[in-house]
């Protein structure tokens, strides 16, 4: 396989030289890994820290900025980072608010977030924890304990990181942050494997001609694995999966995301069959976001992500942001 790196061993060390490079308002700690946001920590504003492994990008790091995330953490590819990681970025971004640590659900980062939490606090940090699980694929798969974090964390760093920069408290930032993974449910499908750096070949074995349905962003199963479909078939299959559990009420957010190798062309054209299902289904959408958000390398396919929102969230949905991945308002 191709790719553009040196060699596996330094490919996360050298993308965070190059975003230093690209984006000034950022500090990024190539050893520590770690990329802040250069004005922290502000003062009265709580902290919010995320992070994961490498292979996802924009997610995580793509996102530190106003409006959004303070700091994150990112690890080796598909890795979690290290506890040493998280409390130093929460160190960075504590103005005596507090910090929230944004965290998926995957077995790994739960477990370093939740060590890296006790021992900020023992530095006298006061950090709260937030678990993303929107996937309604599957229940448990090889990296989790219940539902994988997959779209809903952009909906959740974003609106919480509008509350954040607002100056509202901590027990407000937990709880918007809450409210937002409990009003979302994501669903994605797989075209193609994706092929990691160190292995260079793809992950597991999808026929040409097969798609799988509900994957993972690590190339995990999904719920099954047919003949492939036109994009109104996959529309109609992701939409329906997201609502049967979702059932929303009201009007709702839409993330139409690729998983890295998915180009624009295709995306906004499975976006319109996303919204002619949810049309057909009585579904409203305040807004839409497409692109590639939250990926998996360079598999190719897309997830679907909706969540179901009130004035006030959508409100800071529509707040100023300023990363190098999302902004607008500014």
């Amino acid at each position: 396989m191709k790719m553009l790196i040196n060699v596996p061993e330094t490919v996360v060390a050298d993308a965070l030289r190059g975003m230093a490079a690209a984006h000034p308002e950022l500090t990024v700690d190539v050893e520590n890994r770690v990329v802040v946001r250069r004005d922290a920590p502000v003062a009265g504003k709580v902290g919010l820290v995320s992070g994961g492994g490498s292979g996802h990008e924009p997610l995580h790091a793509g996102f530190v900025g106003p409006g959004m995330l303070s700091a994150a953490c990112p690890g080796e590819v598909f890795t979690s980072p290290v506890p040493d990681q998280m409390v130093r970025a929460a160190a960075a971004v504590d103005s005596g608010a507090g910090v929230l640590f944004v965290v998926k659900n995957y077995t790994g980062d739960v477990l370093n977030f939740e060590m890296a939490a006790e021992l900020a606090e023992d530095e006298g940090i006061q950090v709260a924890q937030v678990v993303v699980d929107d996937d309604v694929a599957v229940s448990d798969s090889t990296f989790t304990a219940g539902r994988r974090g997959t779209g809903a964390t952009l909906f959740v760093e974003k609106i919480a990181g509008a509350a954040a920069d607002e100056g509202a408290p901590l027990d407000r930032v937990v709880s918007v942050a809450r409210q937002v993974n409990g009003s979302s449910r994501s669903f994605g499908v797989a075209l193609s494997a994706v092929t990691t750096p160190a292995k260079g070949s793809p992950t597991f074995d999808l026929p040409a001609g097969e798609l799988e349905l509900g994957i993972g962003i690590h190339g995990e199963p999904g719920r099954e694995r047919r003949p492939m479909m036109t994009s109104g078939e996959i529309a109609d299959f992701a939409v329906d999966a997201v609502l049967e559990d979702l059932r929303p009420t009201g009007p709702v957010l839409a993330l139409v995301n690729g998983m890295g190798a998915t180009p624009l062309l295709e995306l906004y054209g499975f976006n319109a069959e996303v919204h002619r299902v949810l049309g057909e289904r009585g579904v409203p959408v305040a807004r839409t976001l497409v692109g590639n958000y939250v990926t998996s390398l360079d598999m190719a396919g897309c997830s679907v992500t909706l969540c179901q929102i009130d004035e006030e969230l959508l409100r800071l949905w529509d707040a100023p942001v300023e990363t190098p991945a999302l902004r607008w308002g500014r």
